[in-house]
Order: structure tokens, then sequence, then C-alpha cells
């Protein structure tokens, strides 16, 4: 399904919400709602601040892989308007795999999900080196 197919006054984020509704068992469903709603209001009121926008992490951590999975997709479908988005895992130099989401020319791209490994590296490499700095400064460093 690509955005010609859709219902002209339906956004794609409401049609993959009602894919995962019918795919999905009530109890997960409800679930997901419950994780991705605070952060589709936010994009709704163009209240985010900054690219990233950030499930709980408290209540991510106890979740269901799938669970997550499906928010990340979620969410991405609400930024981008786009159906095709997919989990990939990326398995970053030093520190192991990493699931991203990206679209599905990207995610069958050997040399573009390479890239986006040494992005990741280079960013954990510069998180290490200022928290670092952090702590040698007498800062916080749980950023």
């Amino acid at each position: 399904m690509d955005d010609s197919d859709l219902p002209p006054d339906e956004r794609p984020v409401d049609v993959y919400l009602d894919l995962l509704r019918f795919r999905l068992d009530s109890e997960d469903f409800q679930l997901l709602l419950s994780v991705v709603e605070p952060v589709l209001r936010a994009i709704d009121e163009q209240r985010f601040g900054g690219v990233e926008l950030v499930v709980d992490c408290d209540r991510a951590e106890g979740l269901p892989q799938m669970i997550r999975d499906e928010a990340a997709l979620v969410i991405a479908t609400a930024v981008t308007g786009r159906l095709d988005n997919q989990v990939v895992e990326i398995d970053v130099e030093g520190s192991g795999p990493v699931r991203v989401v990206t679209d599905a020319a990207t995610a069958a791209d050997p040399t573009s999900l390479g890239r986006i490994a040494g992005y990741l590296h280079e960013r954990r490499r510069t998180d290490e080196e200022l928290r670092g700095i952090a702590e040698a400064s007498g800062l916080p460093s749980d950023f």
C-alpha cells in the first residue's frame, strides 16, 4: 500500500494503527496505544523538541520487543507519513546490535546500512567522550 491508496481524509498513521488493531490481540494493542499516544499527541500539537522523539524509557524497558518495534514503526509513520518503514538491526562496532527504523529502500541497501552503522558508532564514541569530560568536571554524566 502506498499513499495514493489511502482514503482522502485518512492519515497514514491512522491506517497503520487500524491494521495493527486487527493484527494484534486487544491486550497488546492497548499496551501499544498507551506507549505511543503521548508521542502522537506531541507530534499533532507540534510540541516536540529537536529531531528525536523518545518513548518513555522507564516504560519501554519492560515492553516486549514486538511492542517496542511496533511503537517505533507507528511513530515513524506519524513523522514521515510513509507506510514502508522497517525496523532493522545494525551491528555497531564496539557496542553490539542497535535497532533502527528506516524506509524499505535503505533497509535493503547494505551500503546505506553501513553508513548508518558508522554514524551510530561515531555518535556513541562522542557520547562517551562527553561523558568522560562531564565526570572529570564534576558535572552530571547521565545524558
